[in-house]
């Protein structure tokens, strides 16, 4: 755990998500209108193209993004973290059940990486890193763990910025969200944190200084769906 992180918090946010790990996917699919399968395939589309790719999935929850990638790409080395054991669980259960099964996975903290300097090409991050309480530790620590060139792909919900849209899209994100998640998971404390989150966490432009200022290069923000999610890219230095 980071310098600065609060300890009771995270500990929250570990229970939370192990308390709603068995609903997780169908809530993604239902809530996004399966949205998220398509979010997570654009990400893909900015990870680093090379046959000895090795990737670092972070706050990987029940595996999808590697599962993916596995199944596009056959990285040679892919590898998830979570703090959640629960989420783990699921996410080694559905990696065996794939067509390839080669991802591996570890309880690991986005604030304090247990991995070697420069041991990834990639670290992907989807939606996940609004749940991090010290972020700005958590991007030093995915660019220490990058190789020089690689790049940090992160896909995190953001707020729509139309005039039009953005009224419809907060009546659902504040009210509709919260009580059918909360209805399905059984636990709506959960999805109300998550319309809280998105809405109080900094996107576009500012998450991109968030980025800039832990040290990536050529920060770039990518909206999705008039908004609602974002990808944001950045690289390490070639040279260093």
């Amino acid at each position: 755990m980071a310098q600065g992180e609060n300890p009771l918090r995270h500990r929250n946010v570990r229970r939370m998500f192990n308390r709603i790990a068995p609903r997780y996917d169908l809530l993604n699919r239902l809530l996004s209108f399966r949205r998220d399968v398509a979010w997570r395939r654009a990400m893909l589309n900015h990870v680093p193209d090379r046959i000895d790719l090795r990737v670092l999935d972070l706050a990987t929850g029940t595996g999808d993004v590697l599962i993916a990638l596995d199944q596009a790409r056959q990285p040679a080395l892919s590898v998830g973290a979570d703090v959640a054991e629960a989420m783990l669980a699921l996410a080694q259960d559905k990696a065996a059940r794939s067509a390839l099964g080669g991802p591996s996975f570890a309880r690991n903290d986005a604030t304090a990486l247990a991995f070697a300097d420069g041991s990834f090409d990639a670290v992907t991050v989807a939606f996940g890193i609004r749940n991090v309480d010290d972020v700005p530790t958590a991007l030093r620590e995915m660019r220490r763990v990058l190789a020089p060139g690689g790049r940090a792909v992160i896909l995190e919900f953001s707020v729509p910025t139309s005039r039009l849209f953005r009224p419809a899209y907060l009546v659902y994100l504040r009210h509709v969200l919260p009580r059918v998640g909360g209805l399905i998971s059984g636990d709506r404390n959960a999805y109300h944190y998550l319309n809280r989150t998105i809405e109080s966490f900094p996107c576009g432009e500012a998450f991109c200084a968030l980025m800039n200022a832990a040290g990536f290069e050529n920060a770039k923000a990518h909206p999705l769906t008039m908004g609602i999610a974002t990808i944001y890219t950045g690289e390490r230095n070639a040279d260093e």
